[in-house]
């Protein structure tokens, strides 16, 4: 038996190639459910083919915050399964792969606890959110290891991919806001 359902995600009508949305199924009755959040075996058919490498926990302590766009260069690119265990998020995922039909294209999805959903992101995407609610937290599984020379980021507020954010900008890190325009020269990743 299944627990999770995958669907493919489109951008304008075309696929984005790897993005995948995961809806966990709950089993539960009156004391409550069990959710797996991870599961080698089922998430192969959805391209997940590496070990796990790292699980991260993030809480975002006020509703408004956005965080990202991160994403690691090659050959530390990695996929990122995201899932949101507390409060609500919109969960953005951008195509940096040069020689995709859907490349600087952005796909946005409510991560919740209530509604057990979670972003498949794969390789050559950049990824952040913005909190919906105050104490969002989420569980990130990543299939390479943080490799601080491979590290990199677009600007979340960057009018080439005019992300569409869901509520005012209440916070952003320094470090995101300083991240380059893509009209300073980006031509996205080749993996």
């Amino acid at each position: 038996m299944s627990r999770f359902t995958v669907h493919d995600l489109p951008f304008a009508g075309l696929k984005m190639p790897g993005l995948k949305l995961v809806e966990r199924q709950r089993l539960g009755d009156h004391r409550g459910f069990l959710s797996r959040l991870f599961c080698a075996e089922e998430l192969a058919k959805a391209g997940w083919l590496s070990p796990i490498a790292q699980i991260n926990h993030t809480m975002t302590a006020r509703k408004g915050t956005v965080r990202g766009l991160h994403f690691q260069h090659p050959p530390h690119a990695e996929m990122k399964l995201v899932s949101c265990i507390r409060g609500e998020v919109w969960d953005v995922a951008v195509d940096l792969r040069a020689d995709s039909p859907s490349f600087l294209a952005w796909h946005a999805e409510r991560l919740s606890a209530e509604n057990g959903r979670a972003l498949l992101i794969p390789e050559g995407f950049a990824h952040g959110f913005q909190a919906l609610t105050d104490e969002a937290e989420l569980l990130y599984c990543h299939s390479a290891a943080y490799a601080p020379g491979a590290e990199a980021g677009l600007n979340p507020v960057d009018p080439v991919l005019a992300i569409a954010w869901p509520l005012e900008i209440a916070e952003m890190s320094e470090r995101d806001r300083a991240h380059p325009l893509i009209g300073t020269g980006f031509v996205g990743v080749r993996l």
